[in-house]
């Protein structure tokens, strides 16, 4: 009698956006059968491919698991689908199948020998998995990416107003103190050129600022003389045409477009936390905003990036999760100072920790430390060490922080060093 205890049929399937392609192995490594192609709007090969699983595994005895590289989204209809099945199904980081380069399948890279590659991979005991979230997460997530790619869409285009505005007014940009303010916009909407803004006056520029822009102080007409004075240093430098004027007016819509709709996606993410307020993703989102410096975006992007927060059981790997761990090449001439992140992980989660290092120890306007012990921590660090390794090694300790707070699942109390050391010896006298 075969003794399949422990062994079970890899199933292997390569990605794809209209189709799919799936190899099965056995745990000898043999393949079974040619590729079965998957089509995504056919449910007849869908229910098809999963009868195939179901019939080997009667025919050999052995259950089965089903592997997939993250393709971004492609990969979700079909693993749900499998799990739908009861199959169990896992889906594998990219950086994972290509760095298996002795897999026994040719070097060969199209859809066939992907999925026998993948099938093949599967069979490896020590294979590391990736997370895969909850609906709850998986939502929220996907309107954050969104929200990031519209962010950064602003961006791009704040940029090319600036370089219209420094062709044809360039004094402009320095009289208010965003060039994509609601007040810059506004003006320079209404007034597209120096010669509208020397034919309103100050009095006009005054008048329609006070129309156009209801909150905040603007010293309104301290900025309507700054605005005819450029006006005026404009006429004797600067050249426009009319298709630079043109673009400068489609800039300002689609940056005001952009701002209208990712305040749309950020008040969407805001009522899913509420509608799921006793969730565990609401409750983890709390829990992080209990730490200084971390508001509510950073806070529900971090959750959604960790996802499964039990799959990680020290903080070294969550610290590793996120690409913050050192990439090191070995070499001859090896130079510690030479070390660099990995920046294999999230890079929204990466730039969260940077910005809550960079707020941590930086200052108030009083002079006081927003985070006087991380403050304290990156100034002895930098007496040895360059200010980026300095910083690393706080983005490393905020890292901690993130781990123990959602570890404990209670919230944030800054204790210096001195407590913690005081806290450790009376629950540890021996080590006194």
């Amino acid at each position: 009698m075969t003794n399949n205890k422990g062994k079970y049929l890899s199933v292997g399937i390569d990605i794809g956006a209209d189709f799919s392609v799936m190899a099965i192995a056995l745990p000898s490594q043999e393949l079974i059968g040619k590729p079965y192609r998957i089509f995504h709007n056919s449910q007849r090969s869908l229910d098809g491919a999963i009868d195939r699983i179901f019939s080997l595994m009667n025919q050999y005895g052995l259950p089965a698991r089903v592997f997939m590289e993250s393709t971004g989204i492609y990969h979700f209809p079909v693993y749900h689908k499998m799990k739908e099945a009861g199959l169990d199904a896992y889906i594998l980081n990219p950086l994972v199948t290509h760095a298996s380069k002795d897999i026994n399948v040719r070097n060969i890279h199209n859809d066939k020998f992907d999925a026998q590659k993948i099938a093949l991979l599967g069979l490896r005991p020590d294979l590391k998995t990736s997370i895969v979230p909850s609906d709850d997460v998986a939502a929220v997530k996907a309107i954050l990416r969104e929200y990031y790619a519209m962010k950064k869409e602003t961006s791009m285009y704040i940029c090319r107003l600036k370089d219209q505005l420094r062709q044809v007014f360039p004094q402009f940009i320095p009289i208010f103190s965003k060039v994509n303010g609601v007040a810059a916009l506004a003006v320079l909407y209404e007034y597209l050129t120096p010669d509208s803004i020397l034919a309103a006056g100050v009095d006009g520029l005054e008048s329609f600022m006070k129309t156009a822009v209801t909150k905040g102080p603007l010293n309104i007409h301290e900025k309507a003389e700054a605005l005819v004075e450029a006006a005026r240093d404009a006429k004797n430098f600067g050249h426009g045409n009319v298709g630079i004027f043109y673009l400068t007016r489609h800039y300002i819509e689609m940056i005001r477009l952009l701002d209208a709709q990712t305040k749309q996606l950020m008040e969407q993410v805001k009522r899913l936390l509420k509608e799921q307020k006793n969730s565990q993703l609401s409750k983890q989102v709390r829990l992080l905003q209990s730490i200084p410096g971390i508001g509510f975006l950073s806070a529900v992007t971090l959750v959604c990036e960790i996802g499964d927060f039990s799959a990680f059981k020290r903080p070294k790997q969550l610290f590793a999760y996120f690409g913050l761990d050192p990439a090191v090449k070995q070499s001859g001439n090896f130079n510690g100072a030479d070390l660099k992140m990995s920046k294999r992980g999230s890079p929204y989660a990466r730039r969260c920790i940077y910005v809550l290092a960079i707020q941590s120890v930086s200052l108030r306007v009083d002079g006081t430390p927003k985070n006087p012990v991380l403050r304290s921590y990156y100034e002895e660090k930098c007496k040895s060490k360059s200010k980026m390794t300095a910083l690393g090694a706080v983005m490393h300790k905020v890292c901690n922080i993130i781990y123990a707070v959602l570890r404990d699942e209670r919230p944030f109390v800054l204790i210096a060093p001195e407590e913690h050391r005081a806290a450790y010896f009376s629950a540890k006298p021996e080590a006194a």
